[in-house]
């Protein structure tokens, strides 16, 4: 068996795996490296280990490849596509098909009529983890989430099967994301196809289509995760947890929802409706 099949019959992730063969904590240099190349990663989810060396010596880094494939796979951003499927319509990054973009027309009238998906990393005290989470872009309210130390399909999709359990929402609802490959494969799109929610993806190159999810990423990060020192995921899952449940959705005031907090605006949207 390969490492990667002992891992997953042992259900531990590669990174926790060489972590065990090498328990030193790694170098702050080490550390400042993975910290570029996770966000190069989410930028660039096809990239391997050539094309991550060549990306970093761009932005200034002196790095050799064999030490960009090691960081690589003991943070498994190694292979995130494990097969190729090819359709009419593509995107420069990957061959899944690319939606058009609805969410831009819609005029909101209520919740369950679009929500927004978003990743992002966060980074623990030796190693990194990633950050799945939908909204509903009416009240700007956090209806599902999932944090892993994968960036393949199943971070999303556990986002996903989370909201969907929450909200059961009806045929029609509009679910608006980038074009990251996570969000185009068929595991995700078939889902959303199994509910008639219609897909809907960002312009290419234009971060403002997804803005109510980028407004979150910022606040999560500077009013919670810059705040923290998380030793490891199982700390940053709860304080995240309770960042969000708590104290986003419950007690945060937002300017656009006239200064209430996501669940409170949904409870007199509801008693007015």
């Amino acid at each position: 068996m390969s490492i990667l099949e002992m891992c997953e019959a042992a259900g531990v992730c590669r990174a926790g795996y060489y972590r065990f063969l090498d328990p030193e904590k790694p170098a702050a240099a080490d550390m400042d490296l993975r910290h570029q190349m996770h966000k190069v990663a989410l930028q660039r989810t096809t990239y391997g280990s050539r094309r991550m060396a060549a990306e970093l010596k761009a932005r200034g880094w002196e790095v050799n490849r064999k030490r960009i494939q090691r960081l690589m796979r003991e943070d498994n951003l190694l292979c995130v596509i494990k097969r190729k499927f090819v359709v009419a319509t593509t995107d420069s990054r990957h061959r899944f098909k690319v939606y058009p973009n609805r969410a831009a027309e819609m005029i909101l009238t209520g919740v369950d009529q679009l929500w927004v998906a978003d990743i992002t990393y966060i980074r623990l005290e030796t190693e990194f983890v990633y950050l799945a989470v939908i909204l509903d872009a009416f009240s700007r309210r956090v209806i599902g989430w999932a944090l892993d130390q994968t960036l393949e399909a199943k971070l999303v999709l556990t986002a996903l099967h989370r909201a969907l359990a929450d909200r059961r929402p009806p045929a029609g609802l509009v679910h608006h994301s980038d074009r990251g490959v996570q969000y185009a494969c068929g595991q995700y799109t078939d889902l959303l196809k199994d509910r008639q929610i219609t897909i809907s993806m960002s312009r290419k190159g234009n971060p403002y289509d997804n803005a109510a999810c980028e407004s979150f990423m910022k606040t999560l990060k500077y009013e919670e995760v810059y705040r923290q020192e998380y030793r490891g995921i199982a700390e940053a899952l709860t304080s995240i947890a309770e960042f969000i449940d708590r104290t986003y959705n419950q007690k945060r005031l937002h300017s656009a929802l006239g200064y209430r907090p996501p669940e409170e605006f949904e409870r007199v949207q509801a008693s007015v409706a």
